[in-house]
C-alpha cells in the first residue's frame, strides 16, 4: 500500500473514519479557563457527542483534569489505545510531537483547521497511520452523526 493512501482528503475518505471513533486523544488541549478557545470548544463538543476525550495539554503544567477526565503530558503515558489523536498546535510545533505520535500509534491524526504540515504527515502516513490536516473535526464530526 502506498503511504499516499494514508493521507485522507476527500469526505469519501474521512467518513469511514469517523465511523470507528470512539476514544480522541486531544493534543494541545486547554482547559475549562479557555473555554472560548477552539482548543477547548472542540473537544467539549466532541464529549457532548459522545465520545471519550484524553486530554493532552501542552501548556498549563498545574491542570490536572479537562472536561472531567484525567490529564496525560505525553500521548505514549496514555493507556489503552486512541482512535484518534486530534491535534491543536502549530504546524511549526508538530515536528516535536512526531516521536510521541509514532510510539502511541494511533489509528489516526487529524490536525485542526489552518494546521498543515505535509513531512510530519507523510511520516505518520508511512508509519501506517491516517492523517487528515487542516479540517475542523467538531464540524467533520456533526456532518457525520446527520447521516
Amino acid at each position: 500500500m502506498e503511504w499516499q493512501s494514508n493521507v485522507l482528503e476527500s469526505w469519501d475518505e474521512i467518513r469511514p473514519l469517523l465511523a470507528g471513533l470512539r476514544r480522541i486523544a486531544v493534543l494541545g488541549i486547554r482547559s475549562e479557563q479557555f473555554a472560548d478557545r477552539p482548543a477547548h470548544a472542540v473537544p467539549a463538543a466532541l464529549a457532548v457527542a459522545g465520545l471519550e476525550i484524553v486530554p493532552v495539554p501542552v501548556y498549563e503544567p498545574g491542570i490536572t483534569q479537562i472536561l472531567g477526565c484525567s490529564v496525560y503530558r505525553s500521548l505514549a503515558a496514555i493507556p489503552g489505545p486512541i482512535d484518534l489523536v486530534d491535534v491543536f498546535r502549530l504546524a511549526v510545533d508538530i515536528p516535536r510531537h512526531l516521536d510521541d505520535l509514532l510510539a502511541k500509534r494511533p489509528n489516526a491524526v487529524w490536525f485542526q483547521s489552518g494546521i498543515r504540515n505535509d513531512a510530519a504527515a507523510e511520516q505518520l502516513a508511512r508509519a501506517g497511520i491516517k492523517v487528515v490536516q487542516d479540517r475542523c473535526l467538531m464540524v467533520d464530526y456533526r456532518r457525520f452523526q446527520r447521516g
